[in-house]
């Protein structure tokens, strides 16, 4: 449930996009020195927002640095680095621990068993940094699970189980910022879990998995109303979005803000779309409609 809260990268500056990248290499960095190769596999776009964000925030100053990696063998590329970089490097451990341990859990599949098995004794470090935190993550992930496993759940109550989660890891100080940040957590929380769901109905439905919005398409494939269904999921997915950006534009941002408005006004529906316009070239293509 990870790689939503991408760049819309052709409306970027070429030197924002630089910027951006070099915070995605700072927590690559992070996670490397503290977690090693397999840390690296855990890295999302989804906490270089966040770093973007506490970066600007709390105008916490930079270290800038120039080096190689496995991905960029051939040149020395940027990377910027502070304490935000190094706890959004725990978030991800922390997070992918779980998203291993639920694919396990639920489908048995060799990925979740590699994860989980991989990253169970950093996981278990990230829970010593941050107990109170963590705790909190887990009893949220814990109500996720028995939410999901009852199946017939309003569509919002499981994405607010998400949206709490999310609203836990981006509230870093306990300050005069902790609600907005709280909400822009929250609501692209409830946002990522219901985008997710929207790109994963027919698979989910073939296994017989929780999904929000069964009930809505099982409907719209028995009228042939795919469009009814598509401007529906997108209604609740604006509204998400809608509560976010009003809580980010209440933040004192000023150095980062161009590529974070980027990200939260356009680059979050990349993948809606793409997944929107896949789903109509194959009904274009099996008729139907």
């Amino acid at each position: 449930m990870f790689g939503y809260v991408l760049v819309n990268k052709p409306e970027l500056k070429i030197k924002e996009f630089d910027l951006y990248r070099a915070y995605y290499c700072g927590i690559c960095h992070s996670l490397k020195k503290e977690y090693g190769l397999t840390g690296r596999m855990t890295l999302n776009y989804d906490m270089t927002f966040l770093a973007l964000l506490l970066s600007d925030l709390y105008d916490k100053e930079d270290c800038d640095y120039t080096a190689r990696c496995l991905a960029h063998l051939s040149q020395k590329h940027q990377e910027k680095r502070n304490e935000y970089s190094d706890y959004c490097a725990d978030m991800c451990i922390f997070l992918s621990y779980f998203k291993g341990l639920d694919d396990w859990n639920d489908e048995k599949t060799f990925r979740g068993w590699f994860i989980k098995n991989s990253l169970k004794r950093k996981a278990d470090k990230v829970r010593q940094k941050y107990p109170e935190k963590t705790s909190k993550i887990e009893k949220q992930l814990d109500m996720l699970s028995i939410l999901e496993s009852a199946g017939n759940v309003p569509l919002d109550k499981a994405a607010k189980a998400f949206g709490d989660i999310m609203g836990e890891i981006f509230v870093y100080e306990d300050d005069i910022w902790k609600d907005d940040m709280y909400k822009v957590g929250f609501y692209l929380g409830k946002f990522i879990y219901l985008l997710d769901a929207y790109e994963d109905i027919e698979k989910d439905i073939e296994k017989g998995n929780y999904n929000p919005f069964k009930e809505l398409y099982e409907k719209a494939k028995e009228t042939g109303d795919y469009d009814g269904f598509d401007e529906q999921a997108l209604s609740f997915l604006m509204m998400m979005i809608s509560e976010c950006t009003d809580a980010f534009e209440r933040l004192p941002l000023i150095e980062n803000a161009e590529i974070m408005r980027n990200i939260l006004y356009s680059g979050v529906w990349v993948r809606y779309t793409n997944c929107k316009e896949s789903r109509l070239k194959e009904r274009t293509k099996d008729g139907s409609i």
